[in-house]
């Protein structure tokens, strides 16, 4: 988008999530105003690089009317690209408000405007929501399409443990990504059109074992992709780029495993790292860093709880990537180092030149296991507060 355009559009055939999700991934800068025939105020939301940072329903400001805008499902959006001179009051990341804002709309906790509007659910304690979070990812990219498959209801399309090296993109239905355990079935997370199915450790892992397992819900259409033009995009990248994809792959496999401890109950808080913080959640933190020695705890601060994520090692990276956001540090999670911990500097300029120049589908990869970390993360958060509670 080019300084003073504009885009527009309708809530019926976009919402909220999609719109935010579209103007996230293009780093845009403006701002989103919200029109509804049912509503007095024109709802406003601040944009600083693809990421809110104020938002008003015309009551609400904040995060709190960022989540009721959530709520106007019957109205237009239109955004202008400009200069936002906004003091940034929303410390969340973009996904977790994405992801927050939708299970609310669901939850029935925030009002629904539209030719049929209803007030927030009050909730005695009695009702039980799924914690089961519905990931879509960008509109798919057919270039890297080799062969279509067709799945019924119930079809398990990959199993945990098993050694496999196919991706497939999600062209059709939804699909439930689950662990197996003595309590049952962990259902971690369900993805749709546009998400991915298979681990981007195929690229760097002779012997990639599937780390959970994928069954259709309902009718499932899956496009399978070219395994050799991601192998050569990924070979072509500069070793910091490297390190950031098994990075990431590692987080989401990491931050898995910890919601389903907490799933079974299990609580060590001992897993932090003491000593003093070398990030601190919600800080404007702009650097990306990669760990040269000691190891690392990333910490999120959730409802006056500290909650193990994830613990990282020599050559993983912290802090702040320019080009996909995943619910971490800096703006959702402190990093706790233990002594003989030291970082180097990584130079973003050259790593987002490079991943301007990847194909769509890669990002578009990128990006969808960043927004899986997002989602996980909020499940093991939901699960550590239920556990905090019996104990």
């Amino acid at each position: 988008m080019s300084n003073g355009s504009s885009l527009t559009g309708d809530l019926k055939f976009l919402n909220l999530g999609e719109v935010l999700q579209l103007l996230g991934a293009n780093g845009s800068t403006g701002i989103l105003s919200l029109m509804s025939k049912y509503a007095q105020n024109t709802g406003v939301i601040y944009l600083d690089n693809g990421n809110p940072v104020e938002a008003s329903d015309g009551s609400l400001t904040g995060v709190d009317g960022l989540y009721a805008l959530f709520g106007w499902t019957d109205g237009k959006f239109e955004f202008k690209e400009q200069d936002v001179n906004k003091k940034n009051t929303i410390k969340k990341s973009r996904m977790e408000i994405i992801l927050e804002g939708l299970r609310m709309v669901d939850d029935g906790q925030v009002e629904i405007l539209g030719a049929v509007s209803y007030k927030p659910k009050k909730s005695d304690g009695s009702e039980k929501s799924s914690h089961v979070p519905l990931i879509r990812g960008p509109l798919v990219d057919y270039m890297y399409v080799i062969d279509e498959e067709d799945f019924k209801d119930g079809d398990e399309i990959v199993k945990e443990g098993k050694h496999g090296g196919w991706i497939w993109v999600i062209l059709d239905g939804t699909v439930d990504i689950i662990k197996e355990t003595k309590k049952g079935k962990f259902n971690i997370i369900r993805i749709g059109e546009g998400s991915f199915v298979g681990s981007m450790s195929s690229f760097f892992s002779k012997s990639n074992v599937r780390s959970a397992s994928a069954f259709a819900k309902g009718e499932v259409q899956l496009g399978m992709l070219d395994s050799q033009q991601l192998f050569s995009e990924f070979s072509n990248m500069s070793s910091d780029f490297k390190d950031i994809i098994k990075s990431l792959d590692k987080r989401l496999k990491l931050v898995s495993n910890r919601a389903f401890d907490f799933y079974l109950g299990k609580l060590n808080l001992d897993e932090i790292i003491s000593g003093k913080p070398v990030m601190k959640q919600g800080n404007n933190e702009n650097r990306l860093f990669s760990i040269a020695k000691g190891k690392a705890s990333v910490v999120r601060n959730f409802e006056k709880a500290f909650i193990p994520l994830v613990d990282l090692g020599e050559r993983d990276f912290i802090g702040n990537v320019p080009f996909f956001d995943m619910g971490h540090e800096p703006y959702s999670a402190s990093v706790y180092a233990s002594k003989d911990f030291k970082i180097s500097k990584i130079e973003t300029a050259g790593l987002q030149k490079e991943y301007d120049n990847l194909s769509i589908t890669f990002k578009n990869l990128i990006e969808n296991v960043a927004t899986c970390i997002t989602a996980t993360t909020m499940v093991a958060s939901e699960f550590y507060k239920k556990i905090k509670k019996k104990k």
